[in-house]
C-alpha cells in the first residue's frame, strides 16, 4: 500500500513516455526535491483526540506522516489528501516527508498539541497589506491551542478560512469598509475560545514601488536636498511651520524612505538656519511625486533676496511622475536669480490631497560620466573605489609604466595580510553597462605573481538584496593571471556566466584580486576596463 501511489506515478511517467519520441531521455536526477513544505492541523472538538494533516508541498506527488507519538508512519498519501490520527493528550513532534517524482524526498516537522482545555489568553493581531487595497491579514495565538477558524464578516462568504495557531491568514475584501471579523480559537476540547472586532478594509493610496533609479552623479554635477542616492544638504525641514493645513509623514516603502504629504495646500522646505546654496552653475531641478488624487503641482525655489517663481506640472495618478524642470523656466520669470535658494514651496493647485515625493535635487548634465570603458586618466572625474574584505582601493600614478601599459594613471587594489578570501574594491559607473557594445570586458592587469585568481564581478545596485545585503542581479566571471610583475590583458567572456543578461543595465564594477585565498600584504594594479566582442 506504501508504494502504491509511487507506482502509479511512475505508470504516467512511463505512458508520456512512450507517447514520446523514442529517442527521449528522462532524466529523473535533475528533478530537485520537494520545497516549501507545509502542514494544516485540525483536531476534533469532541475530547477524543483525532487530530487531521493536510500536508502541501512544491513538487511533491505523495507524504506520509511520522505522527510522533511512537505509533507507526501513516500510508503514502496523494497531494490534497488528509490523514487523520487520534492522540493523547500531550504536545508532540510530528513530521511530515514529502516526495517527488524523482523519488527525492524532504521534510519538516510539526508540534502538535493536543489538550482537552479550552483556548486560553487567545492574542489576535490585524494588519492592513501595505501593497495590496483592502487586504488584511489575522494572527491568533492561544495558549493549549492547535488551530483557529476566521469568519471575515463579507456578505456571500460565510465560510471561515483556518490556519494553524500563530501562524498568519490573509483575506481581500471586494470593497473598502469596516467589517467584523470572528476569530475561533480551537483545540482538541469541546469548548472553543471566541474573539470578535471591527476591522477596516482599505485602499491602497500610496505607491507600491520606489521611485526610478537614479543615475550616478559626480558629486560637483548634484546638489541633493532629499535623496539616497546622493549626498543631502544637512539639517533640511521638510515641514516648517508656515500655518498651512498640510500634514506631514515620513513613509517607509520596505526601507525605502519618501516625503508624504496629506492634505495639501502648501508646503515649504527649508534649508537649514543660515544655509543657503547657489543652483546657478546647475541645469535642471528634479523631483519624483506619487499620488492618487492630484493633477498638478506649482513648485517653487525661493530666494532669499528676489523671493519666488513657480512653474506649474501635471501630475499622472496613481504611478511616479518624474520632473525635470530647466533652471531656466524659473530664471526666465522677471529677472529672478538662483544664487542663494533657502526654501522650496509647493502649492496644491487643488488643496486637500496627498502627494509622496522621492529624489529632490538639483543637477547639471555632466561632460563626462563614469562608465565603460574606463581608463582613470581624466582629472575631473572622481574614481570612487571602495574597497571590502580588508581591502584598499585607490587610483595612483602607474608604477611600471612600461610594455602593454604606458598610461599614467591605474587603480591600486591592496590585499592586506590576513585579508577575507572574497576581499576586493567597487566602483559605481554613472553611465551603466550597455551589452550592445560587446559581451567580452578585457582588462590591464599587474599581478605579483603567476596564476592569480582574478574575479570580475558587475552587479545591479537597485536589485533586491540578498541576505547579506548584496544585490541579487549580478554575474561574475574568474580568469587567472599568467605573468608576474608586468602588465597583461586578461580577457573575461561574459557569456560564460549563467547569470549574464546583455540586457542587463549593470552599474557597478568589482575587482577581486587572488580570489578565494586570505591575503598575503600583495599589491594588485588595474587599468583600462573596457567592453569588446
Amino acid at each position: 500500500m506504501k508504494k502504491i501511489h509511487f507506482i502509479i506515478n511512475f505508470f504516467v511517467l512511463a505512458v508520456l513516455i512512450g507517447c514520446a519520441n523514442d529517442d527521449l531521455d528522462i532524466d529523473l536526477d535533475g528533478i530537485a526535491a520537494p520545497a516549501n513544505i507545509s502542514v494544516l492541523t485540525t483536531v476534533t472538538q469532541d475530547n477524543t483526540g483525532k487530530v487531521t494533516f493536510l500536508p502541501k508541498g512544491e513538487g511533491a506527488t505523495q507524504f506520509k506522516i511520522s505522527f510522533g507519538d511512537g505509533t507507526p508512519d501513516s500510508d503514502y498519501i496523494g497531494v490534497g489528501s488528509t490523514v487523520s490520527h487520534v492522540y493523547k493528550e500531550g504536545v508532540y513532534k510530528s513530521k511530515i516527508i514529502a516526495s517527488g517524482l524523482s523519488g527525492k524526498t524532504a521534510e519538516i516537522e510539526k508540534e502538535v498539541v493536543v489538550s482537552f482545555r479550552a483556548p486560553e489568553n487567545l492574542q489576535v493581531v490585524v494588519t492592513n497589506d501595505k501593497l495590496v487595497s483592502n487586504k488584511i491579514t489575522v494572527t491568533a495565538t492561544a495558549d493549549f491551542a492547535l488551530f483557529y477558524d476566521v469568519y471575515f464578516g463579507e456578505a456571500g462568504h460565510p465560510d471561515p478560512v483556518s490556519a494553524n495557531n500563530g501562524e498568519p491568514v490573509s483575506y481581500t475584501y471586494q470593497a473598502a469598509g469596516v467589517y467584523t471579523i470572528k476569530v475561533v480559537s480551537k483545540s482538541a476540547a469541546i469548548k472553543t475560545t471566541e474573539h470578535t472586532e471591527e476591522v477596516t478594509a482599505k485602499l491602497v493610496l500610496n505607491p507600491t514601488t520606489s521611485a526610478p533609479a537614479q543615475p550616478g552623479r559626480q558629486a560637483g554635477d548634484v546638489i541633493s536636498i532629499f535623496s539616497s542616492k546622493y549626498t543631502d544638504i544637512a539639517g533640511t525641514n521638510f515641514y516648517p511651520n508656515w500655518g498651512q493645513s498640510t500634514g506631514f509623514a515620513e513613509f517607509d516603502l520596505d526601507g525605502d524612505k519618501m516625503l508624504n504629504y496629506t492634505n495639501l495646500n502648501y508646503q515649504g522646505i527649508a534649508l537649514a538656519d543660515n544655509v543657503t546654496i547657489d543652483v546657478s552653475g546647475m541645469e535642471y531641478l528634479h523631483m519624483d511625486i506619487w499620488t492618487a488624487d492630484l493633477d498638478k503641482l506649482a513648485i517653487f525655489p525661493i530666494s532669499k533676496s528676489n523671493g519666488e517663481r513657480k512653474v506649474v506640472k501635471d501630475l499622472t495618478a496613481n504611478q511616479w511622475t518624474s520632473i525635470d524642470i530647466p533652471i531656466s523656466d524659473f530664471t526666465s520669470q522677471s529677472g529672478f536669480t538662483v544664487a542663494d535658494i533657502f526654501q522650496l514651496k509647493l502649492d496644491a493647485v487643488t488643496a486637500g490631497k496627498s502627494v509622496y515625493i522621492d529624489n529632490i535635487y538639483f543637477y547639471k548634465t555632466a561632460a563626462e560620466t563614469i562608465g565603460l570603458p574606463i581608463d582613470f586618466e581624466s582629472a575631473a572625474l572622481t574614481y570612487a573605489w571602495g574597497g571590502f574584505g580588508n581591502v584598499d582601493a585607490s587610483v595612483v600614478t602607474n608604477p611600471n609604466k612600461t610594455g602593454l601599459n604606458v598610461s599614467n594613471k591605474v587603480v591600486k587594489i591592496d590585499k592586506k595580510n590576513g585579508a577575507e578570501t572574497w576581499g576586493g574594491a567597487s566602483l559605481n559607473l554613472e553611465n551603466p553597462f550597455d551589452g550592445t557594445k560587446g559581451t567580452k570586458v578585457k582588462v590591464a592587469v599587474w599581478s605579483p605573481k603567476v596564476g592569480a585568481p582574478i574575479l570580475y564581478k558587475m552587479e545591479l545596485s537597485t536589485s533586491p538584496k540578498d541576505g547579506n545585503g548584496n544585490p541579487t542581479v549580478n554575474f561574475e566571471v574568474q580568469v587567472l593571471t599568467t605573468v608576474a610583475n608586468a602588465w597583461e590583458v586578461l580577457t573575461f567572456d561574459l557569456t560564460s556566466a549563467a547569470s549574464f543578461n546583455s540586457s542587463i543595465k549593470y552599474d557597478r564594477v568589482i575587482l577581486f584580486p587572488d580570489f578565494g585565498k586570505n591575503g598575503l600584504g600583495e599589491t594588485y594594479y588595474f587599468d583600462d576596463i573596457k567592453q569588446s566582442n
